[in-house]
């Protein structure tokens, strides 16, 4: 760690075995765990919180100020999850008294130039590849993939397993499981080429198909859709997790198939 070109904060918490590049600049009330690796030119501001093992690209500045004018300086804090890599120019704000916090999870992997905004908590083994946007007050499931340029308004929901397709724009809450594409953004199948890459067996991908083509395919409302569900589909783990996203979406949750017709 010693590097003489690099400004750290004498109050900042840093492992022995961290490598930080020239022209680095750490504030205070900043911690970073053992085996992580700064790049040059990145700036790490107060309440940080960086994971074990965490590669962090040149020109990323991590834990600046929320772009919110409600914001009051309050002691918030930026969590970066293990395992964590953070491309170049990455921009991550900490949290506001909403949540208190922006978090990621671990495992995950935020390419270039994408922007995580306050309030903002990712699970693990996420993938936000170039220019992914997260506006403020988003909440992403596990192993959920943004494509480039993917934007997220805020106060959305994602689900776990989620893939949302390139350039979309999502204005509402995407269910788990689920590709989404197209605009307005809609249901475009299932995440099955996701889901067999993480150990998912053909029937258990097959009740995932079930429950969505009820869902979307049927031309139910969503009420109807999620009665049919409960008492035609056997209760698992996944069924579940589907039925109770989208009883608790507050934005409600995208559309089925849209043609030009529709």
């Amino acid at each position: 760690m010693n590097q003489p070109l690099a400004y750290v904060h004498p109050g900042a918490k840093i492992a022995k075995n961290v490598v930080i590049e020239p022209f680095t600049t750490i504030n205070n009330d900043v911690v970073i765990g053992e085996g992580s690796w700064i790049g040059s030119n990145v700036t790490i501001m107060e309440g940080a919180r960086i994971g074990k093992n965490v590669n962090i690209f040149p020109g990323a500045v991590i834990s600046a100020v929320p772009q919110d004018k409600k914001f009051d300086d309050e002691d918030t804090v930026t969590i970066i999850g293990d395992g964590t890599t953070i491309r170049e120019c990455v921009t991550i704000n900490r949290g506001t008294k909403d949540r208190q916090r922006t978090q990621i999870g671990k495992n995950c992997w935020i390419m270039a130039y994408s922007h995580i905004a306050h309030d903002c908590i990712v699970g693990d083994h996420c993938i936000f590849s170039n220019n992914s946007t997260l506006a403020g007050h988003i909440l992403v499931g596990d192993y959920v993939v943004l494509a480039g340029m993917a934007a997220v308004q805020q106060f959305c929901t994602i689900g776990s397993h989620a893939f949302v397709t390139g350039g979309s724009l999502v204005r509402k809450d995407v269910p788990p499981y689920v590709k989404a594409g197209r605009e307005p953004l809609s249901y475009v199948g299932i995440n099955s080429i996701g889901l067999r890459r993480r150990g998912f067996s053909t029937d258990k991908i097959r009740e995932i198909q079930d429950i969505y083509r009820i869902l979307y395919q049927k031309n139910y409302n969503n009420s109807q859709a999620v009665n049919i569900i409960e008492a035609e589909m056997e209760a698992t783990p996944e069924r579940d997790e589907i039925l109770q996203f989208i009883k608790n979406s507050q934005r409600g949750i995208m559309k089925g198939y849209f043609t030009a017709s529709n």
